[in-house]
């Protein structure tokens, strides 16, 4: 493969947790940076759940990564 790695992290779902896409492939459904960052280490990309918010290769939609759960938490 060339090129950068994509990682997207979707919205939080109405029911919480946020979708996790590396490359267009979906990984899962996340509800925290520890399940994120286990979700990229199964996917080769080691990093350290207090990490993830300052990387600039995770592209967060909607919100950041302070929210997981369903937008009515906020």
């Amino acid at each position: 493969m060339s090129g950068p790695i994509r990682v997207i992290v979707l919205p939080p779902s109405p029911t919480g947790g946020r979708r996790v896409r590396v490359d267009g492939e979906i990984l899962g459904l996340a509800h925290s940076a520890v399940d994120l960052a286990e979700f990229l280490r199964r996917a080769g990309l080691e990093i350290d759940p207090a990490e993830v918010a300052h990387v600039s290769w995770i592209d967060w939609r909607g919100v950041g990564p302070e929210q997981w759960g369903p937008e009515a938490d906020a």
